[in-house]
């Protein structure tokens, strides 16, 4: 048996599976975001062990005698976050999240910086944890005096499960510290924030080996023999594994909290001006590419609170079928944006407003306008020589047939929906411990079967790429408005 534990921004979700991949059992456990001033988000990491358990818990009572057969865990989790240790190995402070953005003034002193850009492959955003640091080193000075080691969400629920401090490849890309092409920490980049290699766990591949289970918890969990702990990975990458790709010219799309747009990659080709992130694979020597923006449901979840209706009652008041764009046009950036425009003051817009528009007409833009900003990092990532000639569609939204005809036909390529069942960060992150204990990568790691194939509408090609035109002109526009 095998064991997937995805540590995500809302809960963690754990997967027992057998060694064909079948999944015995899932169990899930919540747990909250702080928000203490504007701009900040931030977690208890004993949150996370304390899901972890329940978790463990639920799955034990449910499938005692499956889980009393565990030889792997793999591991998922959301990326960026700082998780800071002293040389006791007790947390300093809150874990500030992924989608904090206090410290955009050290990103963008960081990302000036000679040689950043080349090594890292990417950007240097706000929600990366180079400048987290560095935002702590200039404002918590007592407590930046007393880092000894700085931990990933998920490597802190490593340092539970094992004692160890090891971390991959994959979440480690996204810190701004690691030589993405060398998969390997930069001793330059660490000098770069104030930080030293010392303060850095060990790293492995997201496949190889990450640690053994304490043998307190094997039998506190009534475990029969030694459980390998597989390096994980970040939690797109390891989603990644869970839908199959990974080799080149494989990809997906996801419509959810955030927006992603995903390509594997068989080589290092970073571009990082594109604001495209480029990050080592939880599979060794391969890469992925990915635009991101950062509100995609959220931006229905938004219009939900708004007209206090739910969103399953908003994207139903859409039919099944496309008939063209909308003359309202929104701009998605709620909380300012990734790919392509590396903004983290910008806003959103709606435009062209009607006295006759109601819910159904806002609900169309708000679908329409995620759509644009998907077919943004689609060209940016077209820059990357990055071709994809249909891509697996996955996320919440993806349960609106509206919704997903319209990303088919802005973005031109057919979206495959797989069946229902279990494809995500936890099915890859068991995927990941099986190859960790001897599993061929390509026997375990392999699609999902799809329930249907989106086609684009091509009749309607020409007035979506002329909404698109429109929705790309007022960037520039806005931006000039709030500067």
């Amino acid at each position: 048996m095998f064991l997937g534990l995805d540590v995500g921004t809302s809960g963690l979700r754990a997967l027992l599976a057998d060694e064909g991949g079948t999944v015995i059992g899932v169990a899930d456990a919540g747990y909250g975001v702080s928000h203490p001033h504007t701009g900040w988000s931030e977690q208890d990491p004993q949150d996370w062990i304390e899901a972890c358990k329940s978790a463990i818990a639920a799955l034990r009572a449910a499938h005692p005698g499956e889980l009393a057969k565990l030889r792997g865990i793999g591991l998922s989790g959301h990326m960026h976050g700082a998780t800071l240790l002293d040389a006791a190995g007790k947390v300093l402070r809150p874990c500030i999240l992924w989608n904090d953005t206090r410290s955009a003034a050290e990103a963008a002193r960081l990302d000036a910086m000679p040689g950043v850009r080349d090594l890292s492959g990417n950007i240097v955003f706000p929600g990366f944890t180079a400048p987290k640091l560095a935002w702590v080193k200039a404002h918590e000075p007592e407590i930046f005096a007393q880092v000894a080691k700085v931990l990933l969400p998920k490597d802190y629920v490593r340092y539970w499960l094992t004692g160890e401090f090891i971390s991959d490849m994959s979440d480690s890309a996204g810190t701004s510290w690691l030589d993405v092409g060398a998969r390997d920490w930069s001793e330059q980049l660490l000098a770069a924030s104030g930080m030293r290699r010392d303060q850095m766990p060990d790293l492995v591949e997201g496949s190889a080996p990450g640690g053994e289970l304490r043998a307190e918890l094997r039998a506190d969990w009534g475990l029969r023999g030694p459980v390998v702990i597989a390096g994980g990975g970040g939690d797109n990458a390891v989603a990644a594994c869970g839908a199959g790709c990974f080799r080149e010219g494989e990809g997906f799309v996801s419509l959810g909290t955030s927006g992603v747009l995903l390509a594997a990659k068989a080589a290092y080709t970073p571009d990082a001006a594109s604001a495209v992130h480029t990050f080592c694979h939880a599979v060794p020597q391969t890469w992925y590419q990915m635009g991101v923006i950062l509100a995609a449901t959220d931006c229905l979840n938004w219009l939900s609170r708004t007209l206090g209706q739910t969103p399953a009652t908003l994207a139903g008041l859409l039919p099944d079928r496309i008939a063209g764009p909308s003359s309202v046009t929104f701009l998605p950036y709620l909380s300012g944006e990734r790919t392509p425009h590396n903004d983290a003051r910008i806003r959103a817009t709606l435009v062209g407003l009607d006295i006759g528009d109601g819910p159904a007409e806002l609900t169309q833009a708000v679908m329409e306008g995620v759509a644009f900003a998907l077919r943004d990092c689609l060209e940016a990532l077209k820059g990357t020589e990055t071709s994809l000639t249909r891509l697996l569609a996955v996320g919440g939204g993806t349960q609106s047939p509206y919704w997903v005809e319209t990303l088919a036909t802005v973005l031109g390529v057919p979206l495959d929906l797989p069946d229902k069942g279990e494809f995500g960060a936890a099915l890859g992150a068991a995927r990941l411990a099986m190859a960790a204990t001897g599993a061929d990568l390509g026997a375990v790691m392999t699609a999902p079967p799809t329930s249907r194939t989106v086609d684009p509408r091509p009749e309607l090609a020409e007035a979506y790429e002329a909404s698109y035109a429109r929705y790309r002109a007022l960037y520039p526009n806005m931006k000039a408005l709030m500067t």
